[in-house]
């Protein structure tokens, strides 16, 4: 289990494989000076709730992992998660096996950037 380490060093603790694509998505935004919510689920097994915390360029941010390789990426996922941060709710990290779905269903339009 990895974390994502917030501002001053609020952690969040997240699976190494979601801590990596949630990265790489969260990490283009932040590359193109976008500031955005970040929102998860907290399973019952750690209390269940959610979590939303504002991603700036100004915060800062840490991703430790528990494991010494990256994961192979799925890009499908990247690209999921990428396309939830256009909406008002901000980045959105769904589980890996919806990402498909996701993306079947919110087709880009002319309006999306």
């Amino acid at each position: 289990m990895g974390s994502l380490v917030y501002g001053a060093g609020t952690k969040y603790e997240m699976d190494d494989r979601t801590l990596a694509h949630v990265k790489i998505a969260a990490g283009g935004k932040l590359r193109r000076q976008e500031s955005f919510y970040l929102s998860w689920v907290i399973p019952p097994s750690a209390g269940s709730g959610r979590v939303s915390i504002w991603l700036s360029p100004a915060i800062p941010l840490q991703f430790h992992f528990s494991t010494p390789t990256a994961p192979q990426l799925n890009r499908v996922w990247v690209k999921a998660l990428e396309m939830t941060a256009m909406s008002d709710r901000g980045m959105v990290v769904l589980p890996e096996n919806e990402a498909d779905d996701y993306i079947r269903d919110h087709p880009p339009t002319l309006l999306t950037p």
